[in-house]
This record gives C-alpha cells, sequence and structure tokens, in this order.
C-alpha cells in the first residue's frame, strides 16, 4: 500500500505550524531563563494638580520595577503646608512586574501651593 503524496497546501500548513510552535517554545525557554525574582519594588509620579476652588484632584502614576506582582497596593499622598498635614490613600488592586496603574486622590487644600507632597506604599501583598 502506497502512503499519499502530500500537496503543496499541506506541506505549507506543517512548516507554519512548526515556526509557530517552535517559536513559542523559544519565547517561552528564553523568558524562563532571563526573568528575575526580585520582589516589587513600588515608585510613584505626582501629575499635574486639577480642580476648582472647593477639591483638588491630583493623578498619581504608581510603577512597579520588580519581577513580582504587587497586590492591594495601598498608596498614601500626604500634603504637607502652612502648619498642616492633609492626608489622602486609595488601594489599587494589582500592580503587575514592570507595570504600571494610575489613581487619583483629592485634597481641599491647594497642592500647588503647598510645601511638599509626597506619595508612598502603605503596604501591598505578593501572590
Amino acid at each position: 500500500m502506497k502512503a499519499p503524496k502530500k500537496n503543496w497546501l499541506e506541506w505549507c500548513c506543517f512548516a507554519l505550524g512548526f515556526v509557530l510552535v517552535a517559536s513559542v517554545l523559544g519565547y517561552l525557554t528564553r523568558h524562563a531563563a532571563t526573568s528575575g525574582d526580585a520582589p516589587p519594588r513600588i515608585e510613584f509620579e505626582l501629575g499635574e494638580t486639577q480642580g476648582d476652588g472647593a477639591q483638588f484632584r491630583v493623578p498619581v502614576s504608581v510603577h512597579n520595577h520588580g519581577d513580582q506582582t504587587a497586590e492591594s497596593v495601598q498608596v498614601e499622598v500626604v500634603l504637607k503646608g502652612a502648619g498642616k498635614e492633609e492626608r489622602a490613600e486609595f488601594i489599587i488592586a494589582q500592580v503587575p512586574k514592570h507595570g504600571r496603574r494610575e489613581g487619583y486622590v483629592t485634597f481641599q487644600a491647594d497642592p500647588r501651593r503647598a510645601e511638599s507632597v509626597v506619595a508612598r506604599a502603605l503596604g501591598y501583598q505578593t501572590p
């Protein structure tokens, strides 16, 4: 019994499938070999203040420069000025490794007239 001869379409599909599977395996192997295991390293960037006279909104970008995801990141922003201190905080559900998320805090005092506006992470969880 003779094996049926394959036509050009079957060979093209075989070659394409082989290239795709080999590419995915190569990518996954390289990623597994080069990825680190550093804990989350959270940094903040405060944006430009927006608001009217009653309430002021400050955008906060949260960057994770670590190799692990940070979950339930509790962010605190402290506004200091004229002998007063005003605090605002929010929680971000998840900041992926080498990822970025954004949130907003609101203040009654104008952050543009404050002595300092400082953001920090109060805590987070790792999965």
